[in-house]
């Protein structure tokens, strides 16, 4: 059968009740996986759960943040309940995905999310997912850099730093990369994150306080309960908003105690949601049809918006680091690029070489790409719908078993797996259309 049991999966490995124990729940026991060598990583100078919380803060909230309202008006008021399920179905794919790095008995903890593909599929199945996961962590940072380009050209109009928004781009790319190619881990990023957190929760504030200023003024604002031939394109923008699964194994791999994972996944993407439902549903509802994406370029023009800009422009200018650093680290692992092998300074020179490229390709396609709004639901269709909800159901089914899962659980996951290939097929189809009429 496809998918074994895992009675029938360890028939030929040797027994281990201890790691029977690890694996029976979904909060596993940090104690027990590193007594049965299944963590091999040392956790004695990785960081709180508090500070992993931020990591995944400031990776998933910000720009999903901005463009909720208008995947409302693309979907109609539908949309509320595809959120929800969006945030109920990562948290599930975000917990049972690092429980999938310490499944195969017997093996250490796998280090990545090509690792745990691979481990289900073999190397076909690793490629492909390696595939979509730098098509996340390169494109939405390009994604980034689009909208600190724009942000900051916006903010400098009528002056003389309104030298166009590729300069900008440019500029932009460049701060980033400073502490792309100096900071090594996750862990040294966490600060980043924490302040990145903060700006996004400010911007939400100051979004959701000047729609209801602005709702007196806005008059015959239309909305509607489903747009069916948009549905697809919104599905996938709101997918995209939850998107930091192909992260959380580098995240977790710096926590200090990653028992704590569940709660550390469950807080941060919570956070995200409160905050997508604070601009999401006010945005809509007060610009309607007419909201724009950014939602900050709806609100009335004045200090309120520069700031809710300036804040916003900081945040992905956090974020990027995050997630190029996660690609980054893919990489160095797969061509064990490590002290031990290189030596200190070999090592050092060859990363920060190896970023300096990754951040020069970054930039070149950020200013080459700039349809933010469409860039943004490509990359959600084609690839987070993928990574998000479809891959770690199957990995999971794989490496765990089918036969021993409650049918509640399997009905679940069938339901994550139809909404993960309807974003993926029809949002990827939509969005590319929107891309060759723009360009048109």
């Amino acid at each position: 059968m496809f998918f074994n049991s895992d009675k029938e999966k360890g028939a030929s490995r040797p027994p281990s009740t201890k790691t029977e124990e690890v694996f029976s729940e979904l909060d596993y026991d940090y104690a027990a996986s590193e007594k049965t060598g299944m963590d091999t990583l040392d956790r004695s100078q990785g960081c709180s759960g508090f500070m992993a919380y931020f990591n995944v803060v400031c990776v998933i909230a910000g720009t999903g943040t901005l463009g909720l309202p208008y995947a409302l008006a693309q979907g109609g008021w539908i949309g509320i309940l595809i959120l929800c399920l969006a945030w109920w179905m990562s948290t599930y794919t975000g917990i049972i995905l690092i429980k999938c790095l310490y499944s195969v008995k017997g093996r250490a903890r796998m280090m990545t999310y090509k690792d745990v593909a691979t481990a289900s599929f073999g190397s076909i199945g690793g490629w492909l997912t390696f595939f979509f996961s730098a098509w996340i962590t390169l494109g939405a940072p390009v994604l980034y850099m689009v909208l600190s380009g724009a942000n900051l050209n916006q903010l400098c109009e009528g002056t003389v730093g309104e030298i166009g928004t590729t300069p900008w781009t440019i500029i932009s790319t460049a701060i980033v990369a400073i502490p792309f190619v100096f900071v090594k881990t996750m862990k040294e990023v966490a600060f980043m994150s924490a302040f990145g957190a903060f700006s996004t929760a400010v911007v939400v504030i100051i979004v959701l306080v000047m729609a209801c200023i602005d709702q007196k003024n806005m008059v015959n604002v239309h909305h509607d309960n489903v747009i069916w031939n948009q549905f697809p394109i919104a599905l996938s923008t709101i997918s995209f908003s939850f998107g930091g699964n192909i992260v959380y194994p580098h995240v977790e791999a710096s926590m200090k105690k990653p028992n704590r994972w569940p709660w550390v996944a469950a807080a941060g993407l919570g956070t995200c949601a409160a905050l997508y439902f604070l601009t999401a549903v006010p945005g809509y509802y007060v610009y309607g049809s007419d909201v724009e994406n950014p939602v900050y370029n709806s609100i009335p023009k004045g200090v309120p918006q520069i700031i809710a800009i300036v804040l916003m422009t900081i945040h992905v200018l956090m974020a990027v680091p995050i997630l190029v650093t996660s690609f980054s680290l893919d990489v160095e692992e797969m061509l064990d690029i490590t002290v031990e092998r290189l030596g200190k300074w070999r090592e050092f020179f060859i990363r920060a070489a190896m970023r300096v490229v990754i951040m020069c390709v970054v930039g070149v396609l950020a200013c080459t790409v700039p349809h933010f709004d469409l860039l943004m639901s490509l990359i959600g269709s084609f690839a987070n719908c993928g990574l998000i909800l479809i891959f770690p159901v199957l990995f999971y089914f794989r490496l765990t078993g089918f036969r021993n899962k409650p049918i509640y659980e399997i009905a679940w996951c069938a339901l994550i797996i139809l909404l993960g290939i309807v974003g993926l097929i029809f949002g990827t189809i939509d969005s590319i259309k929107g891309l060759i009429k723009a360009y048109q």
